[in-house]
């Protein structure tokens, strides 16, 4: 028989091979778990469709047999993935007897590894181990995920998961991309709570609420702190408030690659410097640990909190004194994109004047979609020219939203109303129009 040798990709075999598993993982109640050296070609050529049934078949064997609720199936690879290598399939410890183990591969597995060319390497008693040869798609290749942008390099994560072998795994992902990540809420504690040096936090889905949700809201308002929900596949979306994006189960290299590319893609090559002074103290353990209480009392309770914290950020938001229009740091804006500051603040001009109008019957209208957009827009433009006292009232009206408080909204149409007007009057001055 001729050995088939067509391409494919390792990851969509194994999230294949995970949603096949689906129904007997959720009988027994069964997590299983990835974990990928970073020596893994992404495209490897060979025949994937025995491969799949042969790595069905041994982990359907594991789960039907085993007491344990996790099961991580380990991919390794040599270093040097020059042409034909060996990759390892191994599931350690499966608690199952050893007679019983050798038998299954033996006699269900050793057809598929025939045609695989693969073998079975006795190790430990319990343990599963097998080696396929595979070729690498591209010779020479040796760093498989390349991350398309610089601003994309150099991040901090603070993972916090309730099962340790998925932080091991998810660890060992973004420390390919040399990434430095802290899992666990003792790291955490050990670095003085503070959330100010991360640019990315991923919490269990499990251990999320809506208030932790609202803390994570305020943190924002101070650091671009990224919000990652770890889920599982079949978990409903729910309405979010800080929540950028979602890492869903199980987890690859390929997924870790894709989460990085969605959150930094539209960044920017200048990292804000954060003051050290300023720190984002938050005891993750207490909030995210502390027993869930779906009471109407203390549904109350959450609300009256959240809209105290809300009422304290827009407070503090008013009391910063900012320049109506700062030249300097508009001029710095625009030259990084290559604009010309005169010509921005005539867009800015032409765009919003008389928008005040606009915005007071998209807030009697309730368009609420289009009040977000037009916000955006604002806040964008507000930002690019230095209109520092436009953008702090757009960023308290999206606090509004962030905090689902759209009663509010009704008064700042007059708000808005005499900051554009003090604003159009200094950039009417900066370009000597009368």
């Amino acid at each position: 028989m001729q050995k088939i040798e067509k391409l494919f990709d390792v990851n969509i075999v194994l999230m294949t091979l995970f949603s096949s598993l689906e129904t007997i993982r959720d009988h027994k109640k069964v997590e299983l778990i990835y974990d990928m050296e970073a020596t893994i070609p992404r495209e490897l050529r060979g025949d994937s469709t025995v491969l799949l049934r042969l790595l069905t078949k041994m982990l359907t064997f594991v789960m039907e047999h085993t007491a344990s609720k996790e099961i991580v199936l380990s991919l390794g690879a040599p270093q040097d993935f020059l042409y034909e290598e060996l990759m390892s399939f191994k599931i350690k410890e499966t608690n199952i007897a050893r007679e019983k183990v050798l038998e299954f591969l033996e006699t269900n597995l050793s057809k598929d590894l025939e045609i695989l060319e693969g073998k079975i390497v006795y190790e430990r008693d319990s343990d599963i181990h097998l080696d396929i040869p595979f070729k690498i798609n591209e010779l020479g290749y040796r760093r498989h995920y390349r991350l398309p942008d610089a601003v994309m390099l150099d991040k901090k994560v603070l993972l916090i998961c309730e099962n340790e072998k998925v932080s091991l795994s998810i660890k060992k992902m973004f420390d390919y991309f040399h990434y430095d990540i802290d899992v666990g809420f003792d790291t955490f504690k050990s670095q003085g709570n503070d959330l100010t040096p991360y640019d990315i936090l991923i919490v269990d889905d499990r251990l999320n609420t809506e208030a932790f949700e609202h803390i994570i809201a305020r943190v924002q308002q101070n650091i671009p702190l990224k919000y990652v929900l770890l889920k599982d596949a079949h978990i409903v979306e729910k309405k979010t408030i800080s929540v950028t994006t979602n890492l869903i189960k199980p987890v690859t290299q390929e997924s870790i690659y894709e989460l990085i590319v969605s959150l930094f893609q539209n960044g920017t090559h200048d990292r804000e410097k954060i003051s050290e002074d300023k720190r984002n103290i938050v005891d993750l353990e207490t909030v995210l640990q502390s027993p869930k209480n779906d009471s109407t009392e203390n549904k109350i309770s959450q609300a009256v909190v959240m809209e105290a914290n809300l009422q304290t950020m827009i407070e503090s938001k008013k009391g910063l004194v900012l320049a109506i229009l700062d030249k300097e740091q508009g001029e710095v804006n625009t030259k990084k994109m290559g604009l010309k500051y005169a010509n921005e603040l005539k867009n800015f001009l032409d765009t919003f004047d008389h928008s005040d109008i606009y915005f007071r019957e998209l807030v009697n209208e309730k368009a609420t979609n289009k009040i977000k957009d037009f916000c955006i827009d604002l806040e964008k433009h507000a930002r690019l020219i230095g209109a520092e006292s436009m953008l702090k009232f757009a960023d308290i009206v999206s606090l509004i939203f962030v905090y689902d408080k759209l009663d509010m909204l009704p008064i700042y149409p007059g708000k808005y109303h005499i900051e554009l007007q003090k604003l159009i009057e200094e950039i009417k001055k900066e370009l000597h129009i009368k």
